[in-house]
């Protein structure tokens, strides 16, 4: 059963990070307390303070989230109205915590037996579940994978023992992603190193259906219209499947390691893939028709190659995968201008996808930054780290 974790040890501190172009400060969140920021790059004139043009609501522009998890953070995400924050943990619990001043560690959640892999927030909706509302803005609703095999989904902010709404069994392996469907509120999808890819109704125990891939999936996203899923796992590609007609309409091929992410863009048109070979990829997902056209002078036409070449947007090069091999995740910053995704060096990595260029390289984390998000109305982002703390900031809009 779920219950409420108290949090003495949970704190929050002002820390220091730097854009890319810094120097010095890259462990300036490994201490608890204020770090005076530099007036010159090369760091000589720490006793002066430079003042900082503040973009956010945030109490200080940097901030360090420590105390909710013993041990490693595998995932983080803000609530769809940046209202709070939810990390996954390897020490089986959920941290609830709030985004805005003060930053208290509102609750953990405990119920998984082992590892929680992922987590998603529901978008809104006027149904009810067990009783209860669905996910509102001022009563969100969550759902967590875990190793365990199980997804759970959660009331964060209600009381235990009515905080855990439901639990799904189906998995015979780790949950690796979950995915709530962006045209119906209480659907969602979840993949798994079983081999399925699982279509769940909120209401209801059991998957209404079933796909076997065959191979451990380890990411997740539906098209913007909730007729079709991309899919991507260890075969080191992206399928879209369209689940009306139960086939693939097209896959995408240039990966050469495991997909760790997907992440469709707030438009619908763009979709981002990281891989554990170091890329991350943005592909044209619109429902064009590829040119039959393209081909070698012989004739002989390589279906896939041609999808992937052709729909093939960006690459985006600056992260790394880490030794630890963790299915690293990001996410859109909403003009779908930008792209943060968690790094094996320490940092976190934000983008510009129309020229390709490195925006920032966040520093602070003492252990691979597993997951990063940006907040949905602000310039504000969250990062996720094996060291067990969240990074919480804002940056230039």
């Amino acid at each position: 059963m779920a219950t409420k974790r108290p949090p003495p040890a949970a704190s929050s501190s002002l820390v220091k990070r730097s854009r890319v172009e810094d120097e010095d400060g890259s462990d300036a969140a490994a201490s608890s307390s204020l770090v005076p920021i530099t007036s010159s790059r090369d760091g000589k004139d720490k006793g002066l303070v430079r003042s900082v043009k503040r973009t956010s609501g945030l109490s200080d522009p940097i901030l360090s989230l420590n105390g909710g998890h013993q041990g490693e953070i595998l995932d983080v995400k803000f609530s769809l109205d940046g209202e709070y924050i939810a990390a996954a943990g390897g020490d089986k619990s959920i941290s609830i915590w709030k985004t805005y001043s003060p930053n208290n560690h509102v609750t953990s959640l405990q119920s998984h037996n082992k590892a929680v892999i992922c987590l998603a927030f529901l978008p809104p909706s006027t149904k009810t579940i067990n009783g209860f509302p669905s996910s509102t803005s001022s009563l969100p609703l969550l759902l967590s994978g875990s190793a365990d095999s199980t997804l759970i989904l959660w009331s964060p902010l209600s009381p235990p023992p009515n905080n855990k709404l439901r639990r799904f069994r189906h998995h015979k392996g780790i949950v690796n992603c979950v995915a709530p469907s962006p045209a119906d509120a209480t659907l969602f999808a979840s993949g798994s190193d079983d081999g399925d890819v699982c279509i769940w109704n909120t209401e209801e125990k059991q998957p209404l259906e079933s796909l076997k891939v065959g191979y451990p999936v380890t990411a997740l996203e539906w098209t913007k219209d909730g007729s079709g899923l991309f899919v991507g796992g260890i075969d080191n590609q992206i399928h879209l499947y369209d689940l009306h007609r139960k086939q693939i309409l097209y896959s995408l091929n240039l990966h050469t390691d495991t997909i760790t992410s997907l992440t469709l863009s707030p438009s619908g048109s763009y979709l981002f893939s990281f891989s554990l070979d170091s890329t991350l990829r943005v592909w044209d997902v619109r429902p064009f028709a590829i040119s039959s056209s393209n081909g070698d002078a012989a004739g002989e036409v390589n279906e896939e190659d041609r999808a992937s070449q052709e729909r093939l947007y960006r690459t985006l090069s600056g992260a790394l995968n880490g030794a630890d091999a963790l299915l690293i995740k990001g996410g859109w910053s909403r003009d779908g201008r930008r792209i943060i995704l968690g790094s094996g060096d320490r940092t976190c990595v934000v983008w510009d996808v129309e020229s390709e260029k490195i925006l920032y390289k966040l520093p602070g984390h003492r252990g691979t930054c597993t997951a990063a998000a940006y907040h949905p109305k602000e310039p504000i982002v969250v990062s996720s780290s094996t060291d067990g703390q969240l990074l919480l900031g804002e940056i230039e809009p």
